[in-house]
């Protein structure tokens, strides 16, 4: 006989079950707890305890009663249903939108094969061209201010280099302008005129010299200065030769017709 427990989703277990072989060393008490009076609750529970003694280590290899693996296999079927079921019902969905997706794909047209899209390849292919054109014009202009730019740099290098010379020459002239202002105005102090001169104001002390030859009518004269003439220290009429003096401090020089001289 069997307790029939259907309402509450329990399978019917024997009331007594039969004990196992005693030579498996397990537990042969496969009744209910007679504490829980056969309720829904204790039963299932009672059932979860069975079945893991049934499933333990120790009872591999022995011989279950039939009602009891019955009993037993019957309680997890609804559960393995259950997850079948499941499976199915994600492999279907997956299977659906596989399916939905390659339609899909099959049906959409080519976006390329469009008008517009070639009217706009078109039209991106004559602004390519249009600026392949800018390009080669820019590129020629740049590379003829390049050039340009060059020769004017070249240009402007030649002439600070004329600038320089100009400037070397500049300095040069100058130079020799001086040495010749200075040869000059040494020439200048060092030489005689016709006239009066009073040695060491008009004239440096030193001995003097006529640049050429004499004629008849020369004459020359050295007075004390100061004394406008009357007092003589040495004079002399020439008549021919490059007659020569020798001055010092304190006097006056006179000469007439004798032409210049020159400090020796």
């Amino acid at each position: 006989m069997t307790e029939n427990n259907s309402d509450s989703g329990i399978p019917d277990k024997p009331l007594q079950p039969p004990a196992l072989h005693e030579e498996q060393g397990t537990d042969t008490n496969l009744s209910p707890d007679p504490d829980t009076n056969g309720t829904a609750s204790s039963n299932r529970r009672w059932w979860s305890e069975r079945k893991k003694v049934a499933d333990s280590p120790k009872l591999a290899g022995a011989t279950l009663p039939p009602a009891f693996e019955q009993t037993v296999g019957a309680e997890s079927r609804p559960v393995r249903t259950r997850r079948k079921l499941a499976w199915y019902w994600v492999a279907g969905i997956a299977c659906l939108l596989l399916a939905s997706g390659i339609g899909i794909g099959f049906t959409l047209p080519d976006p390329t094969n469009s008008k517009e899209y070639v009217a706009l390849t078109s039209d991106k292919q004559g602004l390519q061209s249009d600026l392949n054109k800018l390009q080669g014009r820019f590129d020629t202009l740049d590379a003829g201010i390049k050039g340009r730019e060059a020769k004017v740099q070249a240009r402007e290098d030649a002439v600070a280099k004329a600038d320089a010379l100009v400037k070397s020459a500049d300095a040069a002239v100058k130079k020799r302008e001086e040495a010749v202002t200075s040869a000059e105005k040494t020439k200048a102090a060092n030489t005689i005129k016709e006239g009066t001169w009073t040695v060491g104001v008009d004239l440096e002390p030193g001995t003097y010299r006529t640049n050429s030859d004499v004629t008849s009518g020369c004459y020359w004269g050295i007075y004390r200065t100061g004394s406008n003439g009357s007092d003589i220290v040495d004079n002399d009429i020439v008549t021919g030769g490059r007659p020569s003096v020798t001055l010092s401090a304190g006097q006056d020089f006179k000469s007439s017709r004798c032409g210049t001289w020159s400090k020796q």
